[in-house]
């Protein structure tokens, strides 16, 4: 299982040169390490490209990963051109493009794009970016969703389907952000890796007939897929606090983050078996009873996908990535300290006796 590291630079008010600086060490230390992968992110403020295009050139071989470029903030060409320029000036096998929905708050809201029907969505926009990376001639595209040349009602008739003059290395993996049944299959259709949500030692098997049914569409294995989870790791003495730091964010993506009808991360609480905790959180949250909604959040919800404790709790507990079908794992931690023992650990390659 390759290590990858987060960098959160998408959620800053204030971007400046030394918090880039200290990311960007953090980074370095973590190629240094053995690390195979850094991710970076994207809201309505920093976007998730340009911060890797600047860490590429502090760097020289940690692969260089979105997670995610929404999809409605640039047309799929686009997106194409942008990890093919940056896969150029990295160097080959370093760029991955990384793809995700978000939600139709931000979609609408922020984008002013329609949010339609997002599974078909997807399916025309990996099909383009592929397309454009393959270059095997002009790309068209006849989609539910997207058409190259745009063939709407207002169009002009004259687009020219065309071939990108960069020569880009056809074979950039497509990583795709899904959660639900239908996403997930999709992905295991189309996509190279899989940035999956809500993805732990103790929930990987609820994941296992969306991807097969994806798998089995393209004749494909499970092989043909990476898959790149995330945890978070502190080393503590107080895993309690610790847990009881991280349920205000928690409450606020279950409770606030979308609308009542539109929000993944309540969608990936139920999934998990925590829906009467996730229904109570958005009730008590909306209803500007924020206090109460953090306190309803569950401790093993957030304990089963995270690494927090002592050293030797957080070995055990690392050992149980093993026994899922993870090819990554993506660490976020505040010190140097965590990010080597992380390190010290995927080289031992630990085993644990659960199956999950």
């Amino acid at each position: 299982m390759k290590l990858g590291i987060g960098v959160d630079l998408w959620n800053q008010a204030r971007l400046d040169t030394s918090l880039a600086k200290e990311q960007l060490a953090r980074v370095q230390l973590a190629e240094r390490l053995g690390y195979d992968s850094v991710w970076s992110a994207e809201i309505y403020g920093i976007d998730a490209i340009t911060p890797l295009a600047w860490i590429a050139a502090h760097t020289r071989h940690i692969r260089l990963g979105t997670a995610v470029c929404q999809v409605a903030a640039r047309p799929p060409v686009t997106a194409a051109m942008q990890f093919g320029t940056l896969e150029a000036l990295a160097g080959p096998g370093r760029a991955i493009c990384g793809l995700g929905l978000s939600g139709p708050q931000i979609v609408e809201g922020w984008y002013g794009q329609p949010w339609g029907k997002p599974n078909a969505l997807l399916r025309d926009y990996v099909s383009i970016i592929k397309k454009v990376f393959a270059r095997k001639g002009p790309v068209s595209h006849e989609g539910s969703q997207i058409s190259l040349p745009y063939s709407g009602d207002d169009a002009l008739g004259i687009g020219k389907p065309l071939k990108s003059i960069l020569h880009m290395n056809p074979d950039i993996p497509v990583f795709l952000a899904t959660g639900g049944p239908a996403n997930t299959a999709l992905m295991a259709e189309l996509a190279d890796g899989w940035l999956p949500l809500g993805y732990t030692p103790g929930s990987a098997h609820l994941y296992t007939e969306a991807i097969e049914k994806g798998l089995d569409r393209a004749g494909r294995t499970w092989d043909d897929i990476e898959i790149q989870a995330g945890a978070r790791v502190s080393i503590t003495d107080d895993v309690q606090g610790t847990i009881d730091e991280a349920k205000p964010q928690f409450a606020f993506l279950v409770g606030g983050y979308g609308t009542r009808e539109h929000n993944f991360h309540r969608d990936a609480m139920v999934r998990r078996g925590f829906g009467e905790a996730a229904e109570r959180i958005q009730e008590l949250f909306m209803a500007g009873r924020r206090d109460e909604a953090v306190a309803e959040v569950p401790d093993d919800y957030i304990d089963d996908g995270a690494l927090i404790g002592s050293r030797q709790r957080i070995k055990e507990r690392f050992a149980r990535w093993y026994d899922t079908k993870a090819t990554g794992l993506t660490i976020r931690a505040d010190t140097d300290e965590e990010l080597a023992y992380i390190a010290e650990l995927a080289e031992a390659k630990p085993r644990s006796t659960c199956s999950t």
